[in-house]
């Protein structure tokens, strides 16, 4: 199944910006935004050496753990 998905509040000249970089490259406003939605998507998670080096304080991650769900047993003798 296809998915689909509607985006509202698009700031000013977004559309028309979505245009003209889709007649550059020949296709349809549609499928335009469908190869800028896959290309900026398939990019490959940062390391955590990537993360820690990164110096913008907007580059804030969560260092909590998720947790397991695990329980201590006894041992059986």
């Amino acid at each position: 199944m296809t998915e689909q998905l509607l985006v509202r509040g698009l700031p000013d000249g977004t559309k028309a910006q979505l245009k003209l970089r889709a007649l550059g490259s020949s296709r349809s406003i549609e499928s335009q935004a469908r190869q800028i939605l896959v290309d900026s998507l398939n990019v490959p998670a940062p390391s955590l050496v990537e993360m820690l080096a990164d110096p913008r304080p907007e580059a804030d991650f969560d260092w909590e753990p998720v947790p397991l769900g695990l329980t201590l047993r006894s041992p059986e003798f």
